[in-house]
């Protein structure tokens, strides 16, 4: 295990103004909600964040408040996919030179590319920026799925890289990844896309990156705990616990999440079209399920990760 980067990563939204303009101030706050609800690292902005919605000068602003907000106390990076190589190597050389750990990558979009092309496009943007590297493998956005004889070569030629987020939410993937981790003796860590931890963690997961820690950073704590120390009867309860707050999240994503943000005090805006806000009738749905999974009861409300209705609520206590 990379103990180095193991837990819960934190993957904000992009929060608007009400003219659509992004609110920066807001995402500082989100920062450090983030970091006080015990993330081990932040990556932004992933698609969660509306990454393709924003412009590239909007992106290099959120590097810098990204890096500046964080001010040290948790690893920083950067997502810096495009479909074009130099594309990426630029943004990748700001976000370092702004102070971030490292960058997020991906295969390149739309273009299909072979396996050499691939390799050297993560090649190419990460020795550009000279920063660690988040490998992202995301077949369904990329049409493009890094087999272990591409990972192998990354793992061999980049010494900065440092983890792999998987988002096949295939488990014989995965489990393939983390024997390749094994086999090779590296450093790196392997993140699940979203917080299917129970299965993960047993054949050599890390963590995950976070949806669910937008909106219930306690709940997926307690998950990510458990599944650590081994208490299986405890993480499989929380487990369906975090996958029926999912089922919500990932429902017109991500414009419930912001919704649920709001619904607990942290608003952050609406989304950017073409991703429509919720109807009334998801609206109440959102509502009455977080209210079912006593969400609104036991995590923070408002920007302070210290307060809730009820601290420490059994059902979200590890030790329950």
């Amino acid at each position: 295990m990379n103990s180095s980067y193991a837990g819960i990563i934190g993957a904000p939204v992009t929060p608007f103004k009400a003219d659509s303009s992004v609110d920066f101030d807001t995402f500082a706050k989100q920062v450090n909600f983030l970091i006080e609800s015990g993330v081990r690292l932040i990556a932004h902005p992933m698609h969660i964040g509306e990454s393709v919605n924003l412009t590239d000068g909007e992106r290099r602003e959120l590097a810098r408040v990204l890096v500046s907000a964080a001010g040290g106390r948790v690893p920083t990076f950067v997502h810096v996919s495009f479909a074009g190589t130099d594309l990426a190597m630029d943004l990748a050389r700001h976000s370092v030179k702004a102070g971030a750990t490292g960058i997020v990558l991906m295969a390149p979009y739309h273009w299909r590319s072979g396996p050499r092309a691939i390799v050297e496009h993560f090649v190419a943007v990460t020795e550009a920026c000279g920063g660690k590297l988040i490998v992202y493998n995301n077949p369904k956005a990329t049409n493009v799925d890094l087999g272990m004889d591409i990972l192998g070569e990354l793992m061999d030629r980049l010494p900065g890289f440092v983890a792999i987020k998987d988002a096949t939410f295939h488990m014989e993937t995965f489990t393939d990844i983390c024997e390749l981790i094994a086999r090779k003796s590296k450093p790196i860590a392997a993140y699940t896309g979203i917080e299917y931890l129970l299965t993960s963690v047993p054949v050599g997961g890390n963590g995950c990156f976070s949806a669910c820690s937008e909106v219930a950073p306690r709940l997926t704590a307690a998950l990510y705990q458990a599944c650590v120390r081994g208490d299986t009867a405890k993480a499989r309860d929380l487990q369906f616990k975090v996958r029926r707050l999912l089922k919500v999240v990932m429902h017109n994503y991500p414009a419930t999440i912001k919704y649920a943000m709001r619904l607990l005090g942290r608003p952050v805006g609406s989304t950017r079209r073409p991703i429509l806000p919720p109807t009334a009738e998801e609206k109440a749905w959102v509502k009455a399920e977080l209210t079912a999974l006593g969400v609104f009861e036991n995590e923070p409300q408002g920007w302070s990760a210290s307060s809730a209705q009820t601290l420490g609520a059994k059902q979200y206590s590890p030790a329950a």
